[in-house]
């Protein structure tokens, strides 16, 4: 049976510093820290019989790798013994952070094809999602991002997603190009007959007033597609 003094002892702070994770990443710095290393700092402390860097290996192992973890939803945190409130609030800011870090980096930002810091944003926030998404970037006439909305959320395919309705935000926004973007939870990076077909019709809608349509980005966790590079725009 374990002693106190024994349970003691395997708290973190009685590690040697140099094996620390926090001590470890401020002296030499992130690199030197493993990815348990860093959750455990994000933890602050373990749980009963568990100090913070096993409690985070132990998280990374059930949810398949540090992805899934910092993909993890309140109540997928909520199932895991020993995850309190104040633990499963410190990782959900930690990706929230991240997300809003890169959402303000591209804010006014001028949008060129396959912009990598948009599509770092709209991968990092759509990626894992469990459920359908359809969003549409707002553009002014130099290209510079004004908004990122989202338009239908659920299953897009049985949502009725209404190009008026975008033209008429673009409209409000002063927007003058648009940029069409939803994920998918399959995993499927193949185009489904719906996207090609709302895709024609919002293009067609746009060009009535004038608005420029530069692209529409599917998301999945596999990576993304462009359907301009499909060759879609230049068909309608």
């Amino acid at each position: 049976m374990i002693t106190e003094k024994e349970k003691k002892m395997r708290s973190i702070k009685f590690w040697p510093k140099y094996e620390r994770p926090r001590e470890l990443f401020l002296e030499k710095g992130p690199d030197y820290v493993s990815d348990a290393g860093l959750i455990a700092i994000l933890l602050c402390s373990g749980t009963k019989g568990k100090d913070a860097v096993s409690l985070a290996r132990d998280l990374i192992e059930y949810f398949g790798g540090l992805r899934g973890l910092l993909s993890a939803k309140k109540s997928d945190l909520e199932k895991i013994k020993g995850l309190g409130c104040a633990k499963i609030a410190q990782l959900l800011a930690a990706i929230e952070i991240t997300k809003r870090q890169l959402k303000e980096k591209i804010a006014g930002k001028e949008y060129i094809e396959n912009d990598k810091d948009v599509l770092d944003y709209l991968s990092l926030s759509m990626r894992d999602l469990k459920e359908e998404f359809f969003k549409v970037v707002y553009l002014d006439r130099s290209n510079r991002i004004l908004e990122v909305e989202t338009i239908v959320r659920g299953t897009v395919d049985q949502a009725p997603i209404y190009p008026r309705e975008v033209i008429k935000s673009a409209i409000n926004k002063d927007a003058t190009a648009v940029i069409f973007v939803h994920n998918h939870p399959s995993g499927s990076r193949k185009p489904s007959q719906f996207d090609i077909d709302i895709t024609k019709r919002l293009i067609s809608a746009c060009k009535a007033v004038d608005i420029t349509p530069l692209d529409h980005i599917v998301i999945t966790s596999q990576g993304h597609i462009s359907l301009k590079s499909k060759g879609l725009f230049d068909t309608v």
